[in-house]
């Protein structure tokens, strides 16, 4: 693969990697601007050799999705639960927006664990990123 690109899903803003070669930018993006992110990487694509793939972080294949506070009130609980199904939606709808622009796509179940900036600094060199970002960027590491 010459572009790769992994996306995590968020309502708000979806944390994105995009790679080329030895070259990684991390980004937190707007549906829309997303939208317009993906559809000038796939003109890119069109006018070049060049292959591309992205990967979307699909928690709708979670088997459980029940997020809940121990001593948390049903309202703080309900308000996660909301929070947790509007991502997973905006995580179709991505993967709906992929599909119209024509790129090839894989989708990849959630790991557990998160990394930590420490850990992220160190197999990539960048020194400031966010969760989202490390987590669109370990969707694409180690692809080849």
């Amino acid at each position: 693969m010459h572009i790769l690109i992994g996306i995590d899903p968020d309502v708000e803003k979806s944390g994105v990697a995009f790679k080329i070669k030895d070259h990684i930018e991390l980004s937190n993006l707007s549906f829309f601007d997303l939208f317009e992110f993906l559809s000038e990487k796939r003109d890119r694509v069109k006018k070049t050799s060049e292959e591309i793939l992205i990967v979307v972080e699909a928690g709708w294949l979670n088997k459980s999705n029940w997020h809940k506070k121990k001593n948390g009130s049903a309202a703080v609980n309900a308000e996660i639960g909301k929070r947790t199904g509007a991502n997973l939606e905006t995580g179709k709808k991505i993967v709906e927006m992929v599909r119209f622009l024509k790129l090839p796509y894989k989708i990849i179940k959630p790991k557990t664990s998160k990394i930590n900036s420490e850990f992220f600094k160190r197999i990539t060199g960048i020194k400031r990123s966010n969760q989202e970002q490390r987590d669109a960027y370990m969707l694409i590491h180690g692809i080849r």
